[in-house]
């Protein structure tokens, strides 16, 4: 089940047969059934998780009880509260399976042990936050430069595969709208 996150790491840097297989057996794998949560709001996130199978959500839920998807986190991407894990805080987040999923989970421990014994695991989780903030950043922008139709065939654009795993709603609330607006949209689309 590690194949996948191998490939992942040595998509970023360049580590020996042994470092690789000490990063690796730094995780611990666990199932979670759909619709089951990896972690609620109020609890710490004690994980950084790597997907092997399935589909999450990692959502807040606002004041007025309306659900905003940060990000959704299918095979061979990285999911956690960034937030929760680093700083031993309680999480404001929500990551839920939205599939029968399968995750592999390195602890906060583990992965300092990893930081003092495989000096490269620090330059790849540098290297993934970079590209975090990297896609972080676009997102803002776009959400304040777009209008929820561009956002919306953006979506669709570079994520085809994952567009088709998801609902109307999910996808709403990804891009910050009703679901009503949603339909509204891909109706004028349709019609075009």
């Amino acid at each position: 089940m590690t194949e996948l996150l191998i490939r992942n790491i040595l998509n970023h840097i360049t580590l020996s047969n042994k470092e690789l297989e000490n990063f690796c057996n730094l995780f611990n794998q666990k199932e979670v059934l759909k619709k089951h949560f990896l972690l609620r709001e109020g609890k710490l996130c004690k994980f950084e998780g790597f997907v092997i199978k399935g589909l999450f959500r990692v959502y807040h839920i606002d004041s007025n009880g309306f659900e905003q998807v940060l990000y959704f986190a299918k095979e061979n991407w990285w999911v956690t509260d960034i937030d929760s894990f680093t700083n031993d805080k309680p999480s404001q987040l929500y990551i839920q399976a939205l599939e029968d999923s399968e995750v592999l989970l390195i602890s906060k421990r583990d992965k300092e042990f990893a930081y003092n014994n495989i000096p490269k695991i620090e330059e790849l989780f540098r290297v993934m936050t970079q590209k975090t903030h990297i896609a972080l950043q676009r997102r803002i922008i776009d959400n304040l430069s777009k209008t929820a139709d561009q956002r919306y065939l953006d979506f669709i654009e570079k994520y085809p595969n994952l567009f088709q795993r998801l609902t109307n709603v999910q996808i709403a609330a990804y891009l910050g709208i009703s679901h009503e607006f949603l339909s509204k949209i891909r109706r004028k689309i349709a019609s075009k």
